[in-house]
């Protein structure tokens, strides 16, 4: 699965209602959805639920006078954003009874065997991509996305400030799309 190059005019299209986009921007984030809720949730039923329910916060927000988003490129970290927090709300709800790693042993039976590709496929294109990087870049990109370690440990481990470590983090992730990008783009295609 390759990364779409999100933009205002996309977005934009989105808050129009244009059937094209939607189609695309449904199908694009269920599959990055499923990657990251099939751990999370226990059932197939919360694992739809919680989708359906990014999908309408997103949707709603964009929609909504002011907009919700001003940058069109950051479409990718707003939905993830809004994930995270209708997660929070799921396990406040009391669903989560069970631990993760039952959860997931649960669904793995009920998951989508293409999802499991993408997933597989991207994990390897991923390391590929890093490992092209030079090495404080991958490093920068590892800390915070993979081992998900707070911004404090990874400024002191690079001895560097806040300021300093988002001109780092910025840098890696042009290198990364730079990198990434060198495959075919995704099967959407504007009007």
């Amino acid at each position: 699965m390759d990364l779409y190059p999100f933009d205002d005019v996309y977005v934009q299209r989105l808050r129009e209602g244009d059937r094209w986009t939607e189609e695309h921007f449904t199908r694009y984030f269920q599959r990055l959805l499923l990657m990251k809720l099939r751990a999370r949730v226990r059932s197939k039923e919360a694992l739809d639920d919680v989708s359906q329910e990014v999908f309408v916060r997103v949707l709603r927000s964009l929609r909504a006078p002011g907009g919700g988003l001003r940058d069109g490129r950051k479409l990718g970290a707003f939905v993830n954003a809004t994930c995270n927090n209708v997660l929070f709300e799921h396990y406040r709800a009391g669903d989560r009874t069970e631990a993760l790693n039952d959860a997931h042993e649960d669904l793995a039976g009920e998951m989508d065997v293409e999802a499991d590709f993408f997933s597989a496929e991207t994990k390897v294109r991923v390391r590929r991509v890093l490992s092209s990087l030079p090495s404080r870049d991958a490093d920068v990109l590892r800390e915070l996305f993979l081992e998900e370690r707070d911004k404090d440990e990874v400024c002191a481990r690079f001895g560097v400030d806040r300021g300093y470590l988002r001109v780092l983090l910025h840098r890696a992730k042009e290198r990364f799309r730079e990198e990434y990008r060198g495959g075919p783009p995704d099967d959407f295609r504007p009007r």
